[in-house]
């Protein structure tokens, strides 16, 4: 890949900018390709290296089999058309070993993709609020992060301080995969596979590494170095 440009496929959303931004702030030698579940454009991932789940909308829970938790979602912030664009986008990369950053809505849609479900809403289930401050800016909080993780091996940190803006999160975690960091309350707050080793690449995050204040963090830059070299090695 040293001749030629990786294409990272970033999939849409109200705030698509922030997320193309950040993949091309990494070198020159990045290119981004927008899927889009409007365009109906599945077929340009064909010609990804890599493929980022942004943030976003609910996942409607009949996609993990509790319909009746929809009157916990915010209903006007669903779109179903999107939730199964993005499981189509999922089986690809499973069946064809592309690589995949999962943020925030990311890491959710992912779990569920892989049979776990989801708190739909996490103060109504007895934990801190994770959305954003009433001033409109993201919340902070600490994470730890298992010791014997991927997550640990490439951050070298077993805490953080991680920025937050999420009112869903995984619940049952779905098979194959591991918690690899928590909040204090108890939400997963990283998902990675537990069985990595000929795998393709697979990290999943509950923060937005994109708009973390610090972005010399090694909870945003290892995080985007990691998976853009996983992608050159596609």
């Amino acid at each position: 890949m040293q001749d030629s440009k990786l294409i990272i496929g970033v999939t849409d959303c109200s705030k698509y900018a922030n997320y193309s931004n950040w993949i091309l702030a990494h070198g020159h030698n990045v290119e981004v390709v927008q899927l889009s579940a409007a365009r109906n454009n599945l077929d340009d991932i064909k010609a990804c290296d890599g493929v980022v789940l942004t943030g976003g909308e609910d996942v409607h829970p009949r996609f993990y089999n509790r319909p009746d938790l929809y009157e916990y979602c915010y209903k006007d912030d669903i779109s179903e058309a999107r939730d199964e664009f993005e499981w189509r986008i999922l089986e690809y990369t499973e069946g064809n070993a592309v690589p995949v950053l999962g943020i925030c809505r990311g890491l959710q849609i992912a779990n569920v993709f892989f049979g776990g479900t989801l708190i739909p809403d996490i103060p109504r289930w007895g934990k801190f609020n994770h959305s954003k401050l009433p001033d409109d800016t993201d919340r902070y909080h600490s994470i730890q992060v298992d010791p014997a993780s991927w997550l640990h091996q490439i951050t070298g940190h077993e805490a953080a301080q991680i920025n937050s803006n999420h009112h869903q999160s995984a619940d049952a975690i779905g098979n194959g995969l591991i918690v690899s960091a928590l909040s204090p309350d108890g939400i997963a707050e990283a998902l990675e596979r537990k069985n990595p080793d000929g795998a393709s690449f697979l990290c999943l995050v509950q923060w937005h590494p994109e708009r973390m204040n610090d972005q010399d963090s090694n909870f945003v830059k290892n995080i985007r170095e990691a998976f853009i070299e996983a992608s050159g090695k596609k």
